[in-house]
């Protein structure tokens, strides 16, 4: 009798050579599945600090697995601002300028919160509303899709 897979159930060998495939081609994420199921994988970044020459440690088995839990968390938070169209974002004006927003930092509505390249156009992502940027949930040069989960307004 075959065991039913369950929706909490993840293939860790599969995971596992996902990120060794991501250590292995440089690569910074991959996306694999089916029509029954959808698995990403991120090698750990540090969106804060756009441009750095550090290479990140590959993201553990635990921490790719935790990593797909907290993404559903992310999406459904009130304070969550998505990606308006595919494109390739850049958290500052210029590659050698400061970035728009830090964590920590207080934004009004309507203040630019990073830039999204489209067809050639950069197009600045604002605040949908004044707060605090709790979290930066992309790093500068990474390619993003529709209602992709960028930063956390509270």
């Amino acid at each position: 009798m075959a065991k039913s897979r369950k929706k909490a159930d993840v293939d860790e060998d599969l995971v596992r050579k996902l990120a060794n495939l991501l250590q292995e081609t440089g690569l910074t994420e991959i996306e694999y599945g089916t029509e029954d199921w959808h698995l990403r994988v991120v090698r750990g970044t540090s969106p804060s600090t756009p441009g750095t020459g550090a290479n990140p440690a590959p993201a553990t088995a635990a921490e790719t697995a935790g990593a797909a839990e907290t993404a559903e968390r992310v999406a459904d938070h009130p304070g969550v601002v998505t990606a308006p169209m595919v494109g390739v974002v850049y958290t500052a004006p210029e590659p050698d300028e400061p970035p728009f927003v830090n964590v920590g930092d207080t934004v009004a509505e309507g203040q630019t919160l990073l830039l999204i390249e489209a067809m050639k156009v950069f197009n600045p992502i604002t605040a949908p509303r004044a707060g605090k940027v709790a979290r930066i949930l992309i790093g500068s040069g990474t390619p993003v899709e529709f209602g992709e989960p960028l930063l956390i307004i509270e």
